[in-house]
C-alpha cells in the first residue's frame, strides 16, 4: 500500500519522509488551506451563524498538488499539529479535498523523532469534531467582534483601525495601567539602618518595631520622626536579643509552557515573543544533526500544559545521575500540575526530545539565537527533575532601648537545580554575611542612617508582564500572545519605548470608545469566560452555534446604539510652539512605530519631520562633525541619525559611502575588512571576498551589489572530550545580507 501523509509545515516533510521509509509520501498544506474570505463577513447570522469556507487564493497549486498525490495513494494521514487549530486545518483538508473516512486518518505527536512519528501511524485516530467546533466558535466569534466593530471604529474614529476580542483587552490594560501611573500620587515615608560590627566583620541590620509595635512600609512618615528615633538611639546599647539558625528549600520551576518560555527568553535573552516562537518552531520542525540526520530538537512549542511523558522523565533522571550524582536526585519524581483554566493535559510540556543532545553536542549544528533558545529550554527542563537547593539562613534580632532591629544572612548548603539553572526569585535579596553571633552578645554600633523614600506607581507593562497578566486573567491561549503584542504595535495602538508599553493618544480613543460603547465585550471577565466556553465546547459539553448565539444578539445591539449614538472622535496631534524651517507653520507631535517624531502640521504639502527626545524638545537633522576622519577618503565622518539610532557618515557622500555603526556607549565600531581570496565568483567569475558574519565566516562576490553570491565556509565540527559519532556540519540555507 502507498501512503499520503499531510502536515502543515514544509519544513516537516524532508524530516518525517526519512523517518517513514518510502512506502509513504508526505507532503505539506502550508498552513491553512480553508478560510472565510476577506472581502465579506462570511457568516450567515440568520442561518444558525452557518460559515462559507473559501479556497486560500494562495494555495491554489498546494491544493491542486494535494488532490493529484491523494489519487496516487490507497490512504492519507493528517498530521497537522496537535493542538485545535491543527485539528481545524486537518478538517478542511478533508473536506476540501473531498477525502473518504474510510481511507483517511489523523494522527498526532508532540515530538518529531523517529519513535514518536512510528507510533502515531500505529495508533491513528479519527478526527475529534468537539476540537474542530472550538476552534471554529474562536474564528466565527472573532470573525463577528471584528469585522462589525472595525467599520465602525473607521466611520467615528478614522480609517485602517481594527478591533478585536484579544488584541483590544490587551491595549485596555496597557491604557488602565497608563492611567494609574498618571493618578498615582507618591507618600514619603523613611527608614532606619545601624551599621554594626563584631570581632572586624561590619553588617546593617534594619529597624523594624518599636516598644513591640512593628513598624510598617509607611510607619515613619518624614524626616522629623526619623530623627527623634535617631537621636534616641544614638547612646543605646545595642545587644543580641534573638538568634534563629533555619534551612530553607527553594524547589525548581515547572518545564516551560507557551507563556513562561516567551515570558522568560523576554526577561533573560531579550527575544520578543514573535521571535521566540519562530525559533521555537525550527528546533522542533528539525535541524541536521550530523550523523543522527534532521531531527526535532524540542517538542511542540504551542501548549499550556506541565505534563511530561514517563519515557523523557526516566532518560533525564538516569542522565542527572549519571551527570551530576545520586544527590542531585529527587527523592520522589517531580510531576507539576498547570494552574491555568481549560489547560490542554493531554499536550506535554516544550522539553528536549532527548536530555542527551546537550546544548554543548548541539551547538554547532544551531544559529546564535538558536542556541540561547534551545539553551535554555534544555536547561530549565532538566532542572525541574532535580533535587531542592538548600539554603542555610540565620536571622537575629538586635535590642536597643526599646527598638529592635533585624538582620538576616544566608548561605548556600546544596546547589540541587541552581548548578544547571538558577533564575534569581523576584523577593531574593543578596546574601549577607553576618559574624558568628550568640543571644546577649555586645555589637559596636558603627553609624546610624535613615533614609527617604516615596512610594512607587505600578510599573508599565513590558512584553513579558503583559503576557503574565494575559494568562492570569484567562485571556487568549498560547498561541494568540505573539500576534497579539504584534497587532497592538503594527495598528499604533501601543509603542515600546525602553521596553515598555506605552499608549499613543490613537491607542487611548479608540480604547476609550471601546469601553464606553462596548463595556459588555471589551472586558477582561468577558475575554476569560469566553475562553472557558470554547473549552466547553472541545469537551462536548455545549454546541458552538449557542455559544455564539448567546453573544451576538445584545452584541448586534450595541453596535445598532453606537451607530446612532457615538460621536465622531478625531486623534488630534500635539501642537508644538516650533515653526517649521520650510513653510513656517506650526509643527506638531505625532506618533509612529518607532515612537514620536515632530512634522509640518502643513503636511501632506510639506513633509518636513524631525526626531524629538525624551522631553518631546527637537532634535535637529543636521549632521553633526566629529574629529573622525574616514579611512578611505580622508574626509571628516558625520554623526547622522537613521532609523536604527546614530551612525557615522563620510561628508563626501554619495561618492564615499563609508559608514560605521555606533555602540551604546558612542564609540565608533570598526568591523574587519574584507579579506581578498582566489577564489573565482561561481556566476560572475569576480574574486570572492572573505567576511565575517554572525553565523561565522563567509564568502561574497567583490561585484555586490551586482553580483550576490554568497557562499558559507563550512568549519571544523568541534571535538568534544567524550568520545562521540562524527557529525557533519549543518546545512544552512544561504541569504544574501543586506
Amino acid at each position: 500500500m502507498k501512503y499520503l501523509v499531510i502536515v502543515e509545515s514544509p519544513a516537516k516533510e524532508k524530516t518525517i519522509s526519512k523517518i517513514l521509509g518510502k512506502d509513504y509520501t508526505v507532503k505539506s498544506s502550508f498552513g491553512h488551506i480553508r478560510d472565510l474570505p476577506k472581502s465579506k463577513i462570511g457568516i450567515d447570522t440568520e442561518d444558525n451563524f452557518k460559515p462559507t469556507y473559501i479556497a486560500v487564493p494562495k494555495s491554489k497549486q498546494v491544493i491542486a498538488n494535494l488532490k493529484k498525490a491523494v489519487e496516487a495513494v490507497d490512504h492519507v494521514y493528517l498530521a497537522t499539529d496537535f493542538d485545535r487549530e491543527g485539528e481545524a486545518i486537518a478538517w478542511h483538508l478533508q473536506e476540501l479535498l473531498k477525502l473518504k473516512d474510510a481511507e483517511t486518518s489523523r494522527i498526532t505527536f508532540h515530538e518529531i523523532t523517529a519513535e514518536a512519528i512510528k507510533s502515531a501511524v500505529k495508533n491513528p485516530r479519527k478526527l475529534d469534531m468537539a476540537l474542530v467546533d472550538s476552534q471554529q466558535a474562536r474564528r466565527i466569534l472573532d470573525r463577528l467582534v471584528g469585522y462589525k466593530l472595525s467599520p465602525l471604529l473607521w466611520k467615528k474614529i478614522k480609517r485602517g483601525l481594527s478591533a478585536g476580542r484579544v488584541q483590544s483587552v490587551a491595549v485596555m490594560m496597557i491604557c488602565d495601567r497608563e492611567e494609574e501611573i498618571n493618578k498615582f500620587i507618591p507618600v514619603e515615608y523613611w527608614s532606619i539602618t545601624a551599621e554594626l560590627q563584631k570581632t572586624d566583620i561590619a553588617f546593617k541590620a534594619n529597624l523594624i518595631s518599636k516598644n513591640g509595635v512593628k513598624f510598617e512600609k509607611l510607619s515613619i512618615k518624614n524626616k522629623q520622626e526619623a530623627d527623634t528615633i535617631l537621636n534616641d538611639l544614638q547612646n543605646a546599647k545595642y545587644s543580641v536579643s534573638k538568634v534563629e539558625k533555619k534551612e530553607r528549600r527553594r524547589s525548581p520551576y515547572g518545564p516551560y509552557t507557551t507563556s513562561t518560555m516567551q515570558q522568560d527568553i523576554s526577561r533573560r535573552i531579550g527575544f520578543s515573543p514573535s521571535k521566540t516562537m519562530m525559533i521555537a518552531q525550527h528546533l522542533y520542525e528539525g535541524v541536521n544533526t550530523g550523523s543522527e540526520g534532521v531531527v526535532g530538537l524540542i517538542t511542540y512549542m504551542r501548549t499550556d500544559s506541565l505534563n511530561v511523558a514517563k519515557s523523557a522523565q526516566d532518560e533525564t533522571l538516569k542522565f542527572i545521575e549519571a551527570q551530576y550524582g545520586k544527590g542531585f536526585l529527587p527523592k520522589t519524581p517531580r510531576f507539576y500540575k498547570t494552574k491555568s483554566k481549560g489547560a490542554q493535559e493531554a499536550h506535554e510540556a516544550i522539553r528536549p526530545t532527548s536530555v542527551r543532545r546537550t546544548p554543548e553536542l548541539m551547538k554547532e549544528y544551531l544559529s546564535s539565537d538558536e542556541y540561547k533558545l534551545y539553551d535554555a529550554i534544555w536547561k530549565r527542563f532538566v532542572a525541574s527533575q532535580m533535587a531542592d537547593a538548600v539554603y542555610d539562613t540565620t536571622s537575629v534580632d538586635i535590642s536597643a532601648n526599646d527598638c529592635i532591629f533585624r538582620a538576616s544572612g544566608s548561605a548556600l548548603k546544596f546547589e540541587g537545580f541552581t548548578k544547571v539553572y538558577y533564575v534569581r526569585d523576584e523577593d531574593e535579596k543578596d546574601d549577607l554575611k553576618l559574624p558568628v553571633l550568640e543571644e546577649k552578645d555586645i555589637l559596636n554600633l558603627l553609624n546610624l542612617l535613615s533614609e527617604q523614600h516615596f512610594t512607587e506607581p505600578p510599573a508599565r507593562y513590558n512584553e513579558a508582564s503583559l503576557i503574565k497578566a494575559l494568562e492570569e486573567h484567562g485571556i487568549g491561549r498560547p498561541s494568540t500572545y505573539a500576534p497579539t503584542i504584534k497587532t497592538i504595535l503594527d495598528r499604533l495602538y501601543v509603542r515600546l519605548e525602553a521596553k515598555k508599553f506605552i499608549p499613543t493618544d490613537l491607542g487611548i480613543v479608540v480604547n476609550n470608545f471601546l469601553k464606553t460603547h462596548f463595556n459588555d465585550v471589551i472586558n477582561y471577565d468577558f475575554t476569560a469566560d469566553i475562553e472557558e466556553k470554547f473549552d466547553d465546547i472541545a469537551e462536548s459539553k455545549v454546541k458552538w452555534q449557542e455559544v455564539i448565539k448567546k453573544f451576538y444578539a445584545p452584541f448586534e445591539t450595541d453596535i445598532t446604539t453606537a451607530e446612532k449614538t457615538a460621536q465622531r472622535q478625531k486623534v488630534e496631534p500635539k501642537m508644538t510652539d516650533e515653526k517649521c524651517p520650510a513653510c513656517g507653520k506650526p509643527m506638531v507631535i505625532r506618533d509612529s512605530r518607532r515612537g514620536p517624531f515632530m512634522a509640518c502640521s502643513g503636511y501632506p504639502d510639506c513633509k518636513t519631520t524631525f526626531s524629538v527626545d525624551k522631553d518631546g524638545k527637537k532634535v535637529s537633522n543636521e549632521p553633526e562633525v566629529t574629529d573622525e576622519k574616514c579611512p578611505k577618503c580622508g574626509g571628516m565622518l558625520l554623526k547622522k541619525r537613521g532609523f536604527r539610532g546614530p551612525y557615522l557618515a563620510c561628508e563626501h557622500y554619495p561618492d564615499c559611502k563609508t559608514t560605521f555603526s555606533i555602540d551604546k556607549n558612542g564609540n565608533k565600531v570598526i568591523r574587519p575588512e574584507p579579506e581578498k581570496t582566489d577564489i573565482k565568483c561561481a556566476k560572475c567569475g569576480s574574486p570572492m571576498l572573505k567576511r565575517i558574519g554572525k553565523r561565522g565566516p563567509f564568502l561574497t562576490c567583490s561585484a555586490f551589489p551586482k553580483c550576490r553570491n554568497l557562499q558559507w565556509i563550512k568549519q571544523e565540527p568541534k571535538t568534544t572530550a567524550e568520545p562521540t559519532t562524527k557529525k557533519t556540519t549543518k546545512r544552512k540555507k544561504t541569504k544574501t545580507p543586506k
